[in-house]
């Protein structure tokens, strides 16, 4: 199965039953598994290095200077 970019996506294995596969726990071969991590890292690499916009930096200061209850009094 492949996306509409050609990217080789998770195969099914033809072997198992539906009806035998709905009891258990979905399992990745290592292969698929570091595939996927590969693609995340390359779409959000990117993203990651993009500085936090300015709107954002003022929303965490706002909320740096909001009181907060200490721990184990109500």
């Amino acid at each position: 199965m492949t996306g509409e970019n050609g990217n080789k996506l998770v195969r099914a294995l033809p072997d198992a039953s539906t009806s035998a596969t709905l009891g258990t726990d979905p399992k990745l071969d290592s292969g698929s598994q570091k595939r996927i991590g590969d693609q995340l890292r390359a779409m959000y690499d990117e993203l990651m290095q993009q500085p936090v916009p300015d709107r954002f930096k003022d929303l965490l200061d706002q909320l740096d200077k909001v009181p907060t209850k200490k721990e184990g009094s109500q």
